[in-house]
């Protein structure tokens, strides 16, 4: 008899073949979402401007004098709190990104040296912004569920009928501007991260994406997953 196969936002899985995968999935997920708190740290470092929800993160930071690492915590907590009306359903993923991000952030803050001089500073800036792709690309392809960001964009997106890119623009319009006006960076790194995220991200997920099993049955589709909605 032929094994059936489940098929979730353009991912096809096995079951035999899924549970085969499940190490590697898990060590994609979670150095994934590390490398992904560095990539931000490598940015905050820079001091040439953040990605959308950090530049809140970083504002809050500042308001409250808690780490921008404890405070991305404490907003994805509370963002996945509006999971429930929405009925967003979490996964290990999501949970995981609440806390692995925030910490791997401060740690990567706590042992980078200050970066004084320009060329340094871009030097950081670059690297943030292609780390961040490639951690995208590895936690994504592991398919545990979205980020708590992601997932309330898309449940604001299916309770109010709008597109997603509509309900993006808004949510990030809104968190920079919250963010710099409490102390958050804006820069060209913000312009730059917002061009470049895409297209690195895409690249990516293609590189981390799990190839066919042996035998020929699909483990995870060649390419982006469809509907993967890019962190922010």
């Amino acid at each position: 008899m032929r094994q059936a196969t489940t098929t979730t936002g353009g991912t096809f899985m096995s079951t035999r073949s899924q549970s085969r995968r499940l190490p590697r999935r898990l060590v994609q997920l979670y150095v994934g979402l590390a490398l992904y708190g560095a990539s931000s740290a490598l940015l905050v470092e820079s001091g040439l401007g953040l990605e959308p929800w950090n530049v809140l993160h970083q504002g809050l930071a500042e308001l409250t004098g808690l780490t921008i690492g404890v405070v991305s915590i404490i907003v994805g907590a509370a963002v996945l709190l509006l999971w429930i009306p929405l009925r967003q359903r979490p996964g290990l993923g999501t949970v995981s990104n609440v806390f692995v991000v925030g910490i791997a952030m401060d740690g990567t803050l706590a042992v980078l040296p200050d970066a004084h001089t320009l060329p340094v500073r871009i030097a950081l800036l670059v690297a943030g912004i292609v780390l961040n792709g490639v951690a995208t690309g590895l936690y994504i392809s592991a398919g545990f569920g979205p980020g708590p960001r992601d997932g309330l964009m898309t449940g604001l997106h299916k309770r109010t009928g709008h597109s997603i890119r509509l309900v993006r623009t808004v949510l990030e319009v809104t968190v920079v501007a919250t963010g710099f006006a409490l102390g958050g960076t804006v820069g060209i790194g913000t312009v730059l991260y917002a061009v470049a995220i895409g297209p690195l991200a895409q690249l990516f997920l293609r590189v981390f994406a799990v190839r066919r099993a042996p035998g020929g049955s699909t483990v995870v589709a060649a390419g982006q997953p469809e509907r993967a909605i890019l962190p922010g």
